[in-house]
Formats: C-alpha cells, structure tokens, sequence
C-alpha cells in the first residue's frame, strides 16, 4: 500500500581478511591454466574483521529498538513470516511485495487470500480451491476532469477443486520470478495450483477425490471431447485438460472428473474474438506441460546503448514430450519484444491488450538505455544575469541545504535529495563552499543514518532475520509494518551517497560507509540472487516491469504504487551509485530497472499512446496504478497538481525520462489546468519543471512570471530555476541517439542536437554517441558539444567501470567468496586516514610489472595444467608491483580478470596474490581465488 508520501535497503559489505600493519608491501599476481587477456587490473582495497552488526564504519542493529514495530499480520505471523508457508517452499528471504504475497502474508483474511490480479487473470485462494476471474468490462468511476478511476474487478467465473475439500488454510508451497505454487490440505484431500503473470493457463496437481470446476452459473459447454472441456461462463470461454484417456462429466454448474487416477491437469481462458475450438487445439498442445519455473536474466550493452531481457519459463511434462508454454505479453513487453510473433487475438488486461505467443520457452525485449545525468549542464547565460541569480539561490542555501528534512526515513531523505541538487549544480558553477556544505550535511545526515547508536537519538537501521529486511527507524508511512515503500525511501538515501561518494570516494569505501548504502540497496531490490538475506527484487515486479509500495494487498483491486517518479529515483541511484564506486553490478541493475520501467510508466501511468486506458476512462494520466485497474488521485490529495505531480518528483537527472516524449508532457499539464481550471497554485516548481521537459521557453516564462510561488519540500529556489533555464536553452530530450556511457544524454532545440555526458573520475573521457559523435569529457567535468559548448565540475571521485556487456544472473565479482548468510560483519577499528590510504589499481603489464599506468594491450598464454587442478601453482605467470607505501584501512583486495580459452571449452584460470608487508623478502599472506570460468 503507497500512503501520503513515502520509504527505503542492505547490502554485503567487504569480504573479511586478517588486519595487517601498514607500511611497505611486494604483491605479486600468479596464475595458472589458460589466460589470454589485453589488460588486466589488480585493485587494492581494505578489509579486515569486525564484530556482529558492524558493517565497515557502519553498523546495524538487530536488537528491536523500544516501542517499534514490525511487520504485522495473523496469528504469530509477526515473529514467524513463515507461518503460512510449507515446509518444503524455498528457503531464504520471504518476498513481500509481489502480486501473490497475501498467499503468505496474510492479514484481513487469516486462512485464503487477498484477490491476486495475475493478469489476465485474476485468483482468489478459498478454503475449497482456487477462484477465477476474467473481467473484460471495466468499471469507471468519478469523472474525467475530478478524481476518478478504473478497474476490472475480482468477479468469480469458476473455482477450481477437489470434491469436498475443505483447508483449513491455504499456504504458499513454491515461488519463482513470476509465479507461485498455492497449496491446500484438508489430511484427506489435497491439491497444488501453479499461477502467474501472463499464464492464461493455471496447473493443478490434486488427491483425494475428482477433480472439480465449480461455475459461477450453469456453464455453456461449447465441446466435451475425451480429456478436453470447452464452456463458457459469464460470456468467458475457459478449457479444461485432463490427462490423456480421462473424461469430464456436467452436472448443472460443477463439471469434474476423476482424471483417470492420474491426479494433474490445467484450465485456461481463451481470448474472446477468436475461433475457440482451433485455439482450444493450439493450447492443448502444451496443456501438460505444466509452469514450474519462471526466471529473468538481462544484460545492458553498453556499446549499443540497449538493455536486452530474457523470460524464461521451466515446464514440466506430465505427458508427453512438450516442453513449450503459452504465455501472453503486457505492453512493455509485446511492443520491444524481439524475434517472436504474436498471434491474434489479445487478451484484456488493466494494463491494455495483453499479446499471446505460443509454443515458447523463453522470450526477449529489447529496450534502449538513452542515458541518466547526475544534473542538467550549466549552459544557459553562463555570464548574464541568470548565473547572477542562480548563485544568489546557491549562496541562500549555506546554513541549509537539506531544508525541511526531517526524522523518519522518508523526510530525511528528502532532505538528502534536495542537498544533492544543491551540491551537483553548485558543483557545476564553481560554488564551492555552497556544494562543500551540503556535502558536509548529506555526509553528517548519511553517517548518523548508517551508524547504529550514535548521533542523534533513535535513527539507525534495523535488520530482522526472520522477515529478511533492513527497517529505517523511526519509520513512516508503513515501512515498518507494511514493509512499505522501501524504495521510496532508500532511493534518497543511495542518490545522496553516490553525490558524495564522486567528491570523497573514502567516505563511500567498502570499508567506511558503501556496505551499508549496499544494504540499502539490497534490502529495497536485491540485485543478487545469491544473497539469501533479502528477496530478490523485493520491490520490482519482474514480469509487470514497475514497482508495488507493499505486496499483502489489504484492498479488492490488489496491490498498488503511487509514486512511480520515486521508484525511479531509486533505480537512478543505483545508476548512479555504481558508477560512483564502480560496481558494474549495481549500475547494470539500476540501467536494467530504470529502462524497464520507464517503459512501464509510458505505457500505464501515462499511456502516452492513448491505447491501454478504457476510452470512457477519460484521463492521459494517473495517479496511482493498482493490480487490477489505476486512478486519477493521491492517497492524500484530490488537488490536480499533486495526483499529477506524485509521478514526477523527485526532479533529477535520472527523471529525464519524463521527456521522452515532448507532445505527451504538454498534453499531460494541458489536463492539469484544464482539471484545475487554470495554472498550478501548488507544487508549481515540480509541474514547470515538467511542462520544461515538453517546451522551456514557456516554463521559463512561468517561472519569471510566478516568482512567489513555495517550494515543494524536497525542491530549492536553485534547482528549480537552474533546471528550467538550461533546459529552456538544451531543448528536449532526443531519444534516438544514445551512448556508450550510462552518464550521457542527448538534447534537441530547432534541430540542433547537444551532447552531454559526465565524467565523474580523474581521468579524460571519450565518449561516443549512436551517431557517430564523439565527444571528449575532461577529468571530473561534465561537457557539452554540438549546439552548445560547455565544461564545469570538479567531481574526480568516481570509479572506472569495465565497458563490456554484463548481465543479471549474479553481479560482476570484484574478488570471489561465498554468498553471505546474514548482514555480514565488516571492518571495525581506526578510521581510514585520507592522507595515506593503500588504494591503487595495478595493471598486468609485459615483462611481468604491475604497472600504475595501463600499457598497449596485449596478450599473454598461460600453458594448460592438463586438466582439473589441485590449486598448486602450475605453469606460473608472475606479476609483481613494488614499493608500494600507505597505512592499512580495512577491506580485501579486488580486481577484474578477463581470459580468452579460445575455441576449449571449460579452462579457466587460477589467480593468486602474495604480499611481503614488510618488504624483506618473505611473504606474509597469500590469498588464492582459485578458478575462473571461461
């Protein structure tokens, strides 16, 4: 449940290693098997051991603090999240904010579940078996200038059951990405029920007694022929597969069969429009072949600026041999799909026309990546009075850049958002004591946050290990008992560091402060399947490509988001963050989440296209999208700006998005003041910053005219006219261009293109556009060319991140280890000196140095050691770097390595690093990380 304004995540900290003192130090790099590489980079970072709940300089607490509260729900579901789950469901983190989770999560409703909007489908759990639902015809409400909305609500065609079965609950048996397993017992009956989005098939496996479908009202049976059913109900035409030699029997509105005493079968609803007795046929082909498994993978190109994912579905063949499945596609999905061809006709859905491929294993979208920002260039009247303005906004902020800010997790980190603004664009023009200050601030802000018990009273983070979740306290707006709105909340937090982390790359180390902002991340949207502490992708529904606040659906219409403009905020911050600390892992979820869903948003907050909403629905935009319908409102506001305005703040770089499409955003705030009968009177910043998206003269022109309007609360005098007037000289956003950095942006204005793109490390930066335009980025600056030509910033903390295209099944490793069990310990002890840190890269070079500065790329052959290896040495490359001097701060060492086996599959190769600390001649530890995969 998303409530008036909103919530936040953990991640694995440095791998542990022996604490060392810090004076001189050889290390040498020894490999073996098979290694053919241009370049390769050993880096060296801090580790070390710490107590329990000490993450770097951070720490968490598991100790409950008084009077907060958890997670709550039925019976003792608060201490024991597993309580409605069987005993052989998947272990690890309990996920709970998918469509499904009120399965397991179970509140209003102690014994079934809340209506679950699978699409097309719609499921209800009962004690007897498994309700379903295809509601065709929407149900509108309100009007189309006030408040209103649309649903396709939970109405019962059939249930689906065993002759007399009675549970006395329902429980969650298995999950996957996109679907669940749904079992009940009665000791004497039982059956199992696989559902998810996009099956119009649902699978049963039952005993005890015939299998049973109990109609809503006398069914129409269209075809009974042996194993095969067809009837209709409610004007919805479902088919019944029993196994082969099995027959059904029709007794007024229960149809049933004893299945040949083979105990499986599957239903399915048909598209309407279609010849039902052919598509009957072409589905029954893969009838039996039930879902087991579903599982995304993606992986982001940088070269071609496209982020390509995969859905996968595992089958199970109860007869025969067919292993494909019938699976039916949202929007997002069907218009980037690549390689496959829908047939006809669709399915309804409250996401619109749902496409249907047959005969599939697997499918694969195809969306462009067009770039984030950490702010818009300094390039409009770089000398004039505007820049005169701008900093007198700048310089006002010094005594307070957070503004409001606040206690909870939610309005502090809107204070963090707004800081960040503030240090990025005065950063930008050269402000430095105005961005130092509001570095300082997030930093102070950050650290009481990230360290438990200290600062001011009550602010920490919380790990539970039974609900698998890091809690901000003092919580707002249901984080804690709703597990609501993590993202929301946590996205503040994660942007703020990666804004510090490009300025003081100490304070965002492993071994400081970065493993709690990784906690953050994780615990919001797990990116490691690995890592059995959080659910995977807690927040993220995979298959829909958007968020849900919470997953227990207290509500008929399910599950719901409010805010998608700070979903993505989180997702830009993992963009963002990734780059700044270079984790490739991280920044490729962030690239995948944000591409995805900014696709998602097009189609059903904003169905720029006019298609998906009901004609009669009448709004271009909604407010809130729920699972089976969405609305034109605001949990807290009917006020136009605010039920429009939800979905565009926070307003930042990463929310360029918005833009992509220039006549939809006038569209969009053409509907505002038609609604409002007349311009904005509240959150005017955040709605012209919008309309500046679609055209910036005419926001700039409101802004000069409006000039005592009232920050929204995470917004600033300076953001607000900085956005506006550079955009107002950029144009909008071109989205046919990309690039192969993720810190890039294109802009359009009277058919003059501008490049952008930000480079946050200490070295230059090439960076090549989709149309062949080059565009070099000095060291720290962020630069424009074509239409206009600027270079301001001084942000050289950043990271270099390996181009290559990665993926998703498990993120990029710095150094190998074992997935973590619990929030794991890291460094505990001095602080880092910033003045003598050991943190250096070291590349492989010819003639065996490790050098500071990469050479020619080359390749260097390492003799095969003739098969599996015990780990002795063999076939030995060796590579050594000497005199290197600094003090010893915490984390271990890190390091890519990239080989070619050439045309032999399964070598690899084994890496091995030793240290002499003392530069006498005698190692003093060897780490040895002992197989890499071709």
């Amino acid at each position: 449940m998303t409530l008036p304004l909103r919530g936040r995540s953990p991640g694995a900290p440095a791998h542990p290693a022996r604490r060392f003192p810090g004076t001189r130090r050889v290390l040498a790099l020894a490999t073996a098997s098979v290694l053919a590489a241009g370049l390769l980079g050993a880096v060296l970072a801090r580790g070390g051991t710490a107590a329990a709940g000490t993450v770097g300089a951070g720490s968490y607490t598991e100790t409950l603090p008084a009077g907060a509260a958890l997670p709550t729900g039925c019976g003792a579901l608060s201490s024991n999240p597993r309580l409605f789950v069987t005993p052989d469901a998947p272990a690890g983190a309990i996920p709970t904010n998918d469509w499904w989770t009120s399965l397991l999560w179970k509140r209003n409703n102690c014994a079934t579940s809340e209506n679950l909007h699978a699409h097309p489908l719609a499921y209800r759990a009962e004690t007897n078996g498994l309700g379903l639902s295809y509601t065709t015809t929407a149900a509108i409400s309100g009007t189309a200038t006030g408040v209103g909305e649309y649903h396709y609500p939970y109405r019962e065609d059939l249930r689906v059951g065993v002759a007399g079965l009675a549970a006395p609950v329902v429980k969650a048996a298995d999950w996957t990405d996109w679907t669940v397993t749904a079992d009940w017992s009665d000791g004497a009956r039982g059956m199992r029920a696989t559902i998810g989005h996009g099956l119009p098939f649902s699978y049963y496996r039952v005993s005890g007694g015939a299998a049973q479908l109990t109609a809503a009202t006398a069914p129409t049976v269209w075809s009974n022929s042996g194993a095969t059913i067809g009837f209709t109900v409610n004007g919805h035409d479902y088919v019944g597969y029993a196994p082969s030699g099995a027959t059904w029997t029709v007794a007024g509105a229960v149809i049933s069969s004893t299945l040949g005493g083979k105990g499986y079968f599957s239903v399915a609803v048909l598209p309407g429009g279609a010849d039902r007795a052919a598509l009957a046929g072409e589905y029954g082909r893969y009838a039996h072949a039930h879902v087991t498994g579903t599982r995304m993978s993606y992986a982001y190109d940088p070269a071609t600026g496209t982020v390509r994912t995969t859905y996968a579905f595992t089958t199970t063949p109860r007869e025969g041999t067919e292993t494909r499945t019938v699976t039916a596609l949202y929007p997002h999905q069907w218009r980037n799909l690549t390689g496959a061809t829908p047939i006809t006709p669709t399915y309804v859905s409250p996401r619109g026309a749902m496409e249907v491929l047959t005969g599939v294993s697997s499918f694969t979208t195809s969306l462009r990546y067009t770039g984030v920002l950490p702010e818009v260039p300094a390039v409009g009247d770089a000398t004039g009075t505007d820049l005169a303005t701008v900093t007198g906004y700048l310089d006002a902020e010094l005594a307070n850049p957070e503004g409001v800010g606040g206690t909870d997790t939610y309005w502090a980190g809107k204070g963090l958002g707004r800081a960040a603004r503030i240090a990025e664009i005065a950063d930008q023009l050269g402000r430095t004591g105005v961005r130092d200050a509001a570095l300082n601030a997030m930093k102070a802000r950050l650290t009481n946050w990230l360290t438990a018990g200290a600062g001011e009273t009550g602010q920490l983070f919380y790990y539970d290990r039974n609900w698998g979740t890091l809690i901000g306290y003092p919580a707002s707006y249901s984080a804690d008992t709703d597990l609501n709105d993590h993202h929301f909340h946590y996205g503040y937090f994660v942007a703020a560091a990666a804004t510090v982390a490009k300025f003081d790359p100490t304070w965002a180390d492993t071994s400081r402060y970065g493993g709690m902002v990784d906690l953050l991340i994780r615990d919001a949207n797990n990116y490691d399947r690995a890592d059995t502490r959080f659910p995977y992708l807690r927040d993220f529904d995979i298959y829909a490509g958007h968020d849900w606040a919470s997953g227990l659906a207290p509500f008929g219409a399910g599950n719901n988001q409010e805010s998608s403009s700070e979903g993505m905020n989180f997702a830009n911050a993992l963009i963002q963050w990734g780059q700044a600390t270079g984790n490739r892992a991280v920044r490729d979820a962030g690239i995948h989440l944000w591409t995805t869903q900014s696709a998602a948003i097009a189609e059903y907050w904003f169905d720029v296209r006019d298609q998906n909403f009901p004609a009669a629905f009448g709004h271009r935009t909604v407010g809130m999208v729920w699972g089976d319908g969405a609305a034109y409102a605001t949990w807290f506001s009917a006020a136009p700006e605010m039920i429009q305005g939800i979905n565009l703040l926070p307003v930042t770089g990463g929310h360029l998005y918005l833009g992509d499409d220039p006549n939809y955003v006038l569209a969009n705030y053409a509907e505002l003041v038609t609604n409002k009968g007349g311009p904005p009177t509240v959150w005017q910043d955040i709605l012209w910053e919008f309309l500046a998206l679609g055209d910036g003269d005419r926001a700039l022109q409101n802004l000069r005219a409006g000039g005592g309007f009232t920050s929204e609360e995470g917004e600033s005098r300076a953001h607000t006219f900085h956005w506006i007037r550079n955009l107002a000289a950029l144009g909008t956003v071109d989205t046919s261009v990309t690039a192969d950095h993720p810190l890039a942006k294109v802009f359009r204005k009277n058919g003059a293109r501008t490049y952008v793109a930000s480079n946050i490390t200490a070295q230059p930066l090439t960076v090549t556009f989709s149309d062949g335009t080059r565009l070099a980025v000095p060291a720290g600056r962020t630069a424009t060319s074509g239409a206009l030509t600027w270079s301001g910033g001084n942000a050289t903390g950043g990271k270099t991140v390996p181009t290559t295209p990665s993926g998703s099944p498990s993120p990029t490793p710095t150094s190998p280890s074992p997935s973590p069990t619990g929030p794991s310990p890291s460094p505990t002890g001095p602080s880092p000196s910033p003045s003598t840190p050991l943190a250096a890269t070291r590349y492989l070079l010819s003639g065996g140095a490790l050098g500071a500065t990469a050479g020619t790329a080359g390749t260097v052959s390492v003799a095969a050691a003739g098969g599996n290896h015990d780990g002795t040495p063999s076939n030995v490359q060796v590579f050594t770097a000497t005199g290197l001097t600094g003090r010893y701060t915490g984390a271990a060492t890190r390091f890519d390595l990239f080989l070619d086996a050439g045309t032999t599959v399964g070598n690899g190769t084994q890496l091995r690093v030793s240290y002499d600390l003392t530069g006498d001649g005698t190692t003093d530890r060897v780490e040895t990380y002992r197989y890499f995969a071709t």
